[in-house]
């Protein structure tokens, strides 16, 4: 009876071990290595440097932005400050929710007193899942050019080109909505030259 136990266990402790060292230490190696050597940008965090080399956050979450020279994230409602991302989440809110249409409401209003426009993407107004989205609509962007090209003394059909030229297409061309990365099109617009006139410029979306 031992020898059939010791027969029928030897080979589960073999088939064991050989999928521990295949699955825990060859393919995550293999992984690591393919990544650091073909995707090092990714594989480091996808993080975004100013134009002094100092590092100012990642092209994966999003960051809160104020004042009338950048364009505007969408709102987050991670625990502890937005774009937290330590706690990822969206308000958990009902539809009915008081305070999520109390907060819809005002930042509408906002938004249409700032840019003064009518109409407002959704985007521009509600949080994402997640609460770390990164990335806006491209009608969003858009809608913003004004206010940002006022407030740094830009041409507007400047600033549209620098808007499109830091457009996002859907997965495949199919697969989602054309966005715009907004920490990235920010960085541009600090890292941006001036040759003279501000309707020109010389700019960098990454820094790698």
């Amino acid at each position: 009876m031992s020898n059939i136990i010791r027969q029928q266990i030897r080979p589960l402790f073999i088939i064991f071990a050989a999928l521990f060292v295949l699955t825990g230490v060859v393919y995550p190696l293999v992984v690591f290595i393919v990544g650091q050597v073909a995707f090092p940008y990714q594989t480091g965090g996808s993080l975004l440097k100013d134009r002094n080399g100092t590092l100012t956050g990642s092209e994966l979450i999003g960051q809160q932005f104020t004042e009338d020279k950048y364009f505007w994230s969408r709102p987050s409602y991670t625990t502890g400050y937005p774009y937290n991302p330590l706690a990822s989440s969206g308000s958990n809110y009902g539809s009915t929710n008081k305070k999520l249409i109390g907060d819809i409401t005002n930042r509408t209003n906002m938004i249409r007193q700032s840019n003064n426009v009518d109409s407002v993407p959704s985007d521009l107004v509600m949080g994402s899942a997640s609460g770390l989205d990164p990335d806006i609509s491209l009608d969003s962007a858009l809608l913003q050019v004004p206010r940002v090209a006022k407030a740094r003394g830009m041409d507007d059909a400047a600033l549209t080109q620098m808007v499109y030229d830091h457009e996002n297409k859907p997965v495949m061309g199919v697969l989602g909505e054309d966005t715009v990365n907004v920490l990235v099109l920010n960085l541009a617009l600090d890292q941006r030259v001036s040759t003279g006139n501000n309707d020109a410029g010389v700019y960098q979306a990454r820094s790698r």
